[in-house]
């Protein structure tokens, strides 16, 4: 009996490609903790970004707005657009190497007189709220809104659009592309989702 692969592939009507800084692609796998895949396109980041921007125009003016690199970088600059704020920031904290969630590396931290008051910060996910953690400490009094959650995560959260369960790898635009993928009918049985 063959040994349980520590990958899987991920299988369904929408393959991706992940990409490297290579722009090699290295195949469309999983971790074993993620179940599903949630592949997001522009498009629909576009429109969830957009709809966050609208929750929070709701929730008042602000007086900036905190990009959390890499991912709250599209994100925030959406929501900036939209909610006319021309104050932008961003924290840099390092914790994930493709699936895998390591320790939090502040590359660039960020800090404020009045705790964060009437600031915005962005990140496109929420996954187990450990970056998110972090930054609240930097900002306390900041509003703290993410394009997606998750369960562990979402009550670190003022703000989100989406919820996706703990076991969801997003695979966000920025790190796929489209390719053909055979039908399923064409495929071998055990290739077939």
């Amino acid at each position: 009996m063959a040994e349980k692969s520590a990958v899987r592939r991920c299988t369904g009507p929408l393959q991706v490609l992940l990409v490297g800084d290579n722009r090699k692609p290295q195949g469309a796998f999983m971790a074993d903790q993620f179940q599903k895949a949630f592949p997001v396109s522009w498009d629909q980041l576009h429109r969830d970004a957009k709809a966050l921007a609208w929750r929070l125009a709701e929730a008042g003016t602000w007086r900036s707005v905190i990009a959390i690199t890499r991912g709250g970088l599209v994100p925030a600059a959406i929501v900036a657009r939209e909610l006319e704020v021309r104050l932008i920031d961003t924290v840099c904290v390092s914790s994930y190497e493709h699936q895998d969630q390591g320790e939090l590396e502040v590359l660039k931290p960020v800090s404020d007189e009045k705790d964060g008051e009437g600031m915005l910060i962005v990140d496109d996910l929420v996954d187990t709220g450990k970056t998110a953690k972090f930054v609240r400490e930097m900002l306390p009094k900041a509003h703290f809104a993410t394009v997606y959650a998750k369960p562990e995560g979402r009550p670190l959260v003022d703000s989100f659009i989406t919820e996706v369960s703990q076991d969801t790898w997003i695979f966000f635009p920025w790190d796929t592309e489209l390719r053909f993928v055979e039908p399923i009918a064409n495929m071998p049985s055990d290739a077939r989702p």
